[in-house]
């Protein structure tokens, strides 16, 4: 899964962080509003955390930025703002949840597979394609009872060809998933992501169109 975390406060943002890419989930972090909506505008992500008191302004502002925009990716607001008004008025501009701080690590992870769930509720039951079993809410892919480990790095190229079944995938739209912003990619990284899906899944799973992107044959 790839997370936008939008935090200014280092010592809260570092361990969350840690804690979701060793749960295998790509991590952006951001501290302030501007380059946080550029990320935004520029890829696609699965979730959005959003602190509310940023450097730059509310986070509110963000979020209806994002939500007039017709962005629908979900959104979690992680603030200190307790006060019952404060949490209808994130509702309402568009928040799919409401996290106070300080907060569990376990008790966010929690939050975000709830609203995953809510908001792509039918990849998240279990897919069957061909002789795999494949779940994303946990991430986890076997073949006849046997489980097959994946890199995160792999499960979000899957991920995203999943979600797009029959459908070519341009180059560029699997390197933004996989990549986090303003990284250098090498030339041909993506394509020894496929190769090792292929390898573990089947090595006529994935097919190439050629100057096109790629494609899931069910």
């Amino acid at each position: 899964m790839r997370i936008l975390l939008i935090e200014d406060e280092a010592a809260l943002a570092r361990p969350l962080r840690e804690h979701l890419e060793a749960e295998h989930h790509i991590v952006e972090w951001f501290t302030t509003l501007d380059e946080a909506l550029s990320a935004i505008l520029t890829l696609e992500y699965d979730i959005i955390l959003l602190d509310l008191q940023l450097p730059d302004g509310d986070g509110l502002s963000l979020l209806s930025k994002v939500r007039d925009r017709h962005i629908r990716t979900p959104v979690i607001i992680l603030t200190a703002r307790d006060k019952v008004s404060d949490r209808i008025d994130g509702l309402n501009r568009g928040a799919d949840d409401y996290v106070i701080k300080p907060f569990d690590l376990n008790e966010v992870t929690a939050r975000i597979h709830t609203v995953c769930r809510r908001s792509t509720d039918q990849l998240t039951q279990t897919s069957l394609v061909r002789d795999l079993s494949i779940c994303l809410a946990d991430r986890s892919v076997s073949r006849q009872g046997r489980d097959i480990r994946l890199t995160s790095k792999e499960w979000s190229v899957l991920e995203v060809l999943l979600r797009r079944p029959s459908k070519i995938v341009p180059k560029e739209s699997l390197e933004a998933a996989v990549y986090a912003f303003g990284d250098e990619v090498e030339s041909n990284a993506l394509e020894a992501h496929i190769s090792r899906l292929r390898a573990k899944l089947g090595k006529d799973l994935i097919v190439t169109h050629r100057g096109l992107g790629y494609l899931l044959q069910p």
